[in-house]
């Protein structure tokens, strides 16, 4: 498999990978920052899978039932054929709260004919540190590894269990079932009660959608968008995670391997900006309650990142004994950049406080905590604005005044200033303004490089850098502004590879970056439009779409050369920005729909 042909799967607990051929490659259970218990995606020697083997007379297709996040693959060979239906268990409980235990469902529904299959089951536990060892029980088949951590696993099914576990062959005459689960069932589970579990699951996700805003373009890009963003959310705390995977690496081969099973406040912000803007309240209420629970005194600094949890430890190590997606090294689990020293985040995080306030006026929890944190957060940026950070790439090398950073410590003051008129707090208006107009100043001094003609990465520098289009978008700066105008064609110029974008060319920790960072090229699209370049922006954008996996995916980052995904997947960066961009342009009309329009 050459590209990250997967479907993602989850309960807002943990997630799964199936593979276009109906191969499980990645789970963590209970959580989604567990240890793995399937985990072929980083070592397809040890890391262990659950598939099913079928002659070469098969092909396989792959989709997601509409409007749901329950995943098909069907095995065919034109006469015999079956599906295997994948699914995490999420329903409204009668009581109260949500139905999402960890454990996930394999319906195998009978299509016609008589399909042969056998079954490929092998977890392995704890990262595959150890050995995993599975035995067969009356009820259930357990597989358990002792070595350095206990840690157990439970398959149920009304399959002979010795013919999965052995790999046997097993003709497929009637629908059956498979359950994976952390935990021993207190009551078996049968075919019925997975059938009845599978329909309430597809109610949930039905209803789910209905919330979502329809819109006449791109609504299937921004409804498997939404769903994916959902996914990735955990509703014990309100976290959300940038990613479901660790260790996917930028580019093949390369040591930028990372962990992104965690929260960073940025990623976790603008999306629930997106989400927020959908209607999806829920979600935006969580994500505020896991915030102010994170910062309890009104002097806390924040990190850029959390576990899931909360955790404010994510201390990094290597799991040596695993080979990597396609042999690159290290696999890595924690992730050192939660020390790092970010000044943006601030501003991100004001300008969601600033939009759950707008959108959700009549209905705001937690408006006292919502002013203390606002009062907090411009006393942050006040008091450290002027000093220099490691930026939004989390450059592991000295710090510096990066532009990004500036414009989100202006970002913070002018939505503090606008939450304090909508919520009648006149007494520091006066003194934000000057602090306000104070950042803005420097920005405008020493961020612009006459030179180039362009906004800079960094003060006094020439490097171009992408997050430099978001001023416009964060309002600091007007999109028709000549020197906006001017820096998005340099970006173009400079950064721009076949309809691609570098992040950066100048050289980082690691080298010159290979691969494109996929949010980058949509924030290049949002500006094309802003600037009135309005059908090259939507040509880009459906170029941009056509690279993504057979279900609509997309990952963190993108090969200029090959179009191959790479990076951890699926991306929650990479999907807010395509709804922001499919949102910005469903308004679009393209030269095709005039000349339609004008026959008409």
């Amino acid at each position: 498999m050459n590209n990250l042909h997967y479907g993602i799967i989850g309960n807002c607990r943990s997630a799964v990978l199936v593979s276009k051929d109906g191969s499980i490659d990645w789970c963590c259970l209970p959580k989604f920052d567990s240890a793995s218990v399937f985990a072929k995606l980083l070592d397809e020697e040890k890391g262990g899978s659950f598939g099913f083997k079928v002659d070469k007379s098969y092909t396989t297709t792959q989709f997601y039932l509409e409007n749901t996040a329950i995943l098909v693959t069907r095995f065919s060979n034109g006469i015999d054929a079956f599906e295997v239906v994948d699914f995490m268990p999420r329903y409204h409980k009668i009581q109260r709260g949500y139905h999402a235990p960890p454990e996930f469902i394999r319906y195998i529904r009978h299509v016609s004919g008589k399909p042969t299959m056998k079954v490929n089951y092998d977890p392995k536990l704890e990262y595959a540190k150890g050995v995993t060892t599975t035995y067969i029980k009356d009820d259930f088949i357990v597989s358990l590894n002792d070595e350095d951590t206990y840690d157990t696993l439970f398959l149920y099914t009304d399959l002979d269990k010795k013919a999965v576990v052995e790999g046997e062959p097993i003709s497929i005459n009637s629908d059956h079932f498979f359950l994976v689960g952390y935990n021993e069932k207190l009551f078996v589970p049968t075919l019925k009660s997975s059938l009845l579990d599978f329909e309430r699951t597809k109610v949930y996700w039905l209803n789910w959608m209905e919330r979502t805003p329809k819109y006449k373009k791109y609504n299937n890009e921004i409804a498997r968008s939404a769903m994916t963003l959902k996914l990735l959310s955990y509703d014990k705390s309100g976290a959300v995670l940038a990613a479901a995977t660790t260790s996917l690496p930028e580019t093949i081969g390369e040591v930028r391997n990372w962990d992104y099973r965690f929260c960073w406040i940025r990623d976790a912000s603008m999306v629930i900006k997106v989400i927020s803007q959908l209607g999806h309240k829920n979600i935006a209420r969580r994500y505020l309650r896991f915030i102010i629970d994170l910062m309890p005194d009104k002097d806390e600094k924040l990190q850029i990142m959390y576990g899931i949890s909360g955790e404010k430890k994510l201390t990094e190590e290597s799991l040596g004994h695993l080979a990597g997606y396609k042999n690159s090294k290290p696999v890595r689990i924690g992730n050192a950049a939660y020390k790092q020293k970010q000044n943006d985040i601030y501003g991100i995080l004001m300008d969601v406080i600033y939009q759950l306030i707008v959108n959700f006026s009549n209905d705001i929890e937690n408006g006292e905590e919502l002013w203390t944190m606002t009062k907090g957060i411009v006393w942050v940026v006040n008091k450290h604005w002027e000093e220099p950070d490691k930026g939004i790439w989390e450059f592991r090398g000295d710090d510096q005044h990066f532009t990004f950073s500036k414009i989100l410590c202006w970002t913070a003051v002018d939505k503090a200033l606008k939450v304090a008129k909508i919520l009648g707090k006149t007494s520091k208006i006066a003194r934000w303004q000057l602090l306000e107009e104070t950042i803005r100043e420097d920005i405008m001094k020493n961020a612009w490089n006459d030179k180039v003609q362009a906004f800079t990465q960094s003060y006094n520098s020439e490097d171009l850098d992408a997050s430099v289009l978001l001023m416009e978008p964060y309002g600091f700066i007007d999109a028709k502004h000549p020197k906006y105008v001017s820096t998005v064609k340099a970006i173009e110029r400079d950064l721009c590879y076949d309809g691609l974008l570098y992040r950066y060319k100048n050289k980082d920790d690691f080298g010159l970056p290979s691969s494109s960072f996929t949010i980058c090229t949509f924030w290049f699209i949002n500006s094309l439009y802003k600037i009135g370049e309005e059908q090259k922006a939507t040509e880009q954008f459906e170029k941009l779409l056509s690279y993504s996996n057979h279900l609509g995916l997309f990952s963190e980052d993108i090969d200029f050369k090959t179009k191959r995904l790479l990076g951890n997947f699926p991306q929650a960066y990479s999907h807010l920005a395509l709804i922001e961009t499919a949102i910005n342009l469903s308004n679009v009309t393209t030269d095709q729909e005039k000349v339609k329009g004008s026959i008409g």
